[in-house]
């Protein structure tokens, strides 16, 4: 082997080893945000109104019922165009929140992206907000989620039945939506406490499939 040829091959190990740090790095900052969070979340944002209280001790509300589940196109923070139609084939889970604004709803997102049973289980997670690409990607760009965000103008969450699920009449509460590959809604849970561990809802949504 030539020198050269021992240099640009202990250059490509270095920068492998560089990227898989950053990685690594990347999510163990985001569990330590989820964890602060989710010691101190729900007292935060109880205390941000007295009103607030019963909903976020309120019990999570699911639904076993099944129908077609309606059909979309919308736009996505990063400029693409998504369909529930890319998906035929395969089981999708709608994340429906209240976005920017909502660091609980953000990191709920990034503790999915971390967690590799979704992906080993084959299920699309698709996050959808009502919010402009700049609002949403500054918070999720500011709390490292890599996935873009489904922007909807609130017909898409209103075809779910989702509005005023959560603290505010006019928006998504924070809750999920199970569509299994044949395209039928074949669960759906709305969490008020604006938490669920992945891991569980993911033992959830692969039990309803």
């Amino acid at each position: 082997m030539t020198s050269g040829s021992a240099t640009k091959r202990a250059r490509a190990e270095i920068t492998a080893h560089a990227a898989a740090d950053q990685a690594a790095n990347k999510s163990a900052t985001r569990r330590r945000r989820i964890v602060r969070w989710s010691i101190g979340g729900v007292a935060t944002i109880a205390a941000v109104a007295v009103g607030t209280a019963a909903l976020l001790s309120a019990a999570p509300e699911e639904s076993a019922a099944t129908r077609t589940a309606p059909g979309f196109t919308l736009p996505a923070s990063d400029g693409s165009t998504v369909s529930l139609s890319d998906y035929q084939g395969e089981p999708v889970l709608l994340y429906f929140n209240e976005g920017a604004g909502c660091d609980a709803c953000i990191l709920q997102m990034a503790a999915i992206e971390d967690d590799p049973g979704y992906a080993d289980a084959g299920i699309k997670v698709l996050p959808i907000v009502m919010n402009t690409a700049d609002q949403i990607n500054s918070d999720r760009e500011r709390l490292e989620v890599d996935a873009p965000f489904l922007l909807d103008d609130g017909t898409v969450s209103d075809a779910y039945g989702t509005l005023g699920t959560g603290m505010h009449e006019g928006l998504p509460g924070h809750g999920f939506v199970l569509i299994d590959a044949d395209g039928n809604q074949v669960w759906q849970g709305d969490y008020p406490s604006m938490w669920i561990e992945p891991a569980e809802l993911l033992k959830i949504v692969t039990q309803e499939l």
